[in-house]
């Protein structure tokens, strides 16, 4: 779920372990289901390995993206 800002950053709980990429999985499935948008639509670009994770979601900006994730209710 989409728990809010912490600092510029989007914060994002996650159920899946951080074991052989189950957490990244969840969430990009997590972010496509949140957008409706396909899955092949939302990218890791950067973070596979570590906290921090830079995504990208063909045809929206960072901008679209963070405001559909902060939409109350999404």
């Amino acid at each position: 779920r989409v728990l809010g800002l912490r600092g510029e950053a989007i914060a994002i709980a996650l159920k899946a372990p951080p074991v052989d990429g189950a957490a990244n999985e969840a969430l990009l499935k997590l972010i496509a289901r949140q957008l409706k948008v396909s899955a092949e639509a939302v990218e890791l670009v950067r973070g596979a390995t570590g906290r921090s994770k830079w995504i990208r979601v063909v045809g929206w900006s960072a901008h679209q993206v963070r405001a559909a994730l902060l939409r109350p209710g999404a």
